[in-house]
């Protein structure tokens, strides 16, 4: 048992890339590993929430990686404060036991407003004019002004989009480093996203996410070094635990379209005589997320009929309904009336356009926050246009849909011996194991 844990949080890292990793195998040769088993559905949000609170979307309320808030006919993608989440996490429960417990949080998604002592998460800001600034949310505020002028601004050009590489993750292990320094907290949570990139973009494994895990393991040796240097007493206990696997796919469903032809979802058009959707206006819409979507019917006598449209679909695994969603827990308000869960080689891109000519003209651009549902071809650059491609078969490889074999596992990795038990953990063991090296 220690008093120090530092948690990374790698999403799409497998047991075999460790043969690619040196600096992480070494971590667990000398300490144990064990399969990880991400809860459904297996995206980011989610699965973070799962590990920091030790409960399942029934419980917590995170459903995918944003929400429909039917109140307000609003879509809220990555951007939710801490407060979405509706069960205690790690760091709240360490406060509870001991306020001498300290925390910090770098970079995982819902941490803005998190009870954590100190927190740093990117917040670009939004000009009027519909530029952006570089900045960062932090705790304490002036955090990241100290940040910046030490290791210079936060590269969000580099965190997501096609310019994606290993300098925002750098930077996320550099500033962590720092913070060890600085505050010794008695736990980190840290989010290194690094190996999303090219394993979604070429697929798992392609040379160009083999050589993204060489990328990712020279910045951990340095992390590890910073870190362990920090704690000049001991070094902290590393739990290194993959979100989830990510698989090749070479199948796109999408649901948005499949709706809009049965008559279910309407469109404005707006100035441009662009087709935007009309979220109050559709009978059915999917907000899609990776392997698995939402489907939100306004009336209930149209739940049969939504769900029958996708029951038999070549991308489609399972329709669920009602007491169905159950199944996986996702039985929350918040989830769809319908939710699509997609076959292991097939994922689900939003679009509900027929004519690219008519698209949206954020569709085109990397535009996270106003596109209704996870975009993955935003990796992709159309070199004659200098925009995001509109051609979903672009993308190689995905995640999202229920581990049902060891392809879709991921693995935990402990720097100590005895720490993991059994030859699987769900996402959800992760609250109570770490909570356990601080004797609660």
């Amino acid at each position: 048992m220690t008093d120090r844990v530092v948690l990374l949080s790698i999403p799409g890292l497998r047991k075999q890339d460790l043969e690619c990793m040196p600096a992480l195998a070494r971590l667990a040769v000398a300490g144990d590993q064990t399969s990880l088993v991400p809860s459904f559905p297996a995206v980011t949000c989610p699965v973070q929430a799962n590990m920091t609170t030790g409960r399942t979307p029934r419980e917590h309320g995170v459903i995918a990686n944003g929400f429909y808030w039917r109140n307000k006919h609003e879509v809220e993608m990555w951007t939710a404060w801490n407060d979405c989440i509706l069960q205690p996490q790690i760091w709240d429960v360490l406060h509870q036991h001991d306020p001498a417990l300290t925390s910090a949080v770098w970079f995982p998604l819902h941490s803005k407003g998190c009870g954590a002592d100190y927190i740093c998460t990117p917040a670009p800001i939004h000009n009027p004019d519909g530029t952006e600034s570089l900045w960062c949310y932090t705790k304490p505020t002036e955090m990241y002004g100290t940040l910046r002028d030490t290791l210079g601004h936060f590269p969000l050009q580099h965190f997501w989009g096609p310019l994606s590489n290993i300098k925002s993750t750098g930077w996320i292990c550099d500033s962590a480093v720092w913070a060890a320094k600085q505050y010794q907290p008695r736990f980190s949570y840290v989010y290194l996203p690094h190996l999303d990139y090219a394993a979604q973009k070429f697929g798992p494994d392609s040379e160009q996410a083999i050589k993204a895990l060489g990328e990712l393991d020279e910045v951990l040796a340095r992390l590890f070094a910073g870190v362990n240097a920090a704690y000049q007493d001991g070094a902290p206990l590393w739990l290194v635990a993959s979100e989830y696997a990510i698989v090749p796919v070479d199948h796109v469903e999408y649901p948005n379209r499949v709706l809009r032809e049965a008559g279910l979802l309407a469109v404005n058009n707006d100035a441009d005589v662009r087709e935007q959707l009309d979220f109050a206006g559709s009978r059915a819409w999917a907000l899609v997320d990776h392997q698995f979507s939402h489907v939100f019917v306004q009336n209930p006598n149209d739940i049969a009929k939504v769900a029958k449209l996708f029951r038999g679909r070549e991308g489609i695994a399972e329709v669920l309904v009602g007491e169905d969603r159950g199944r996986y827990e996702l039985d929350h308000e918040r989830a769809g009336e319908v939710v699509l869960v997609s076959k292991s080689n097939s994922w689900q891109a939003y679009y509900w356009w027929f004519d690219d000519a008519l698209a949206p003209k954020y569709a085109s651009t990397v535009d996270i926050h106003r596109k209704p549902g996870y975009d993955p071809v935003e990796m992709h650059l159309n070199m004659a246009t200098r925009s995001t491609p509109l051609d979903a078969t672009l993308v190689r490889g995905s995640h999202g849909a229920p581990a049902r074999d060891e392809t879709q596992r991921g693995i935990i990795i402990s720097s100590e011996k005895g720490v993991l038990v059994g030859s699987a953990i769900a996402d959800t063991d992760v609250f109570d194991l770490v909570l356990r090296q601080f004797g609660i």
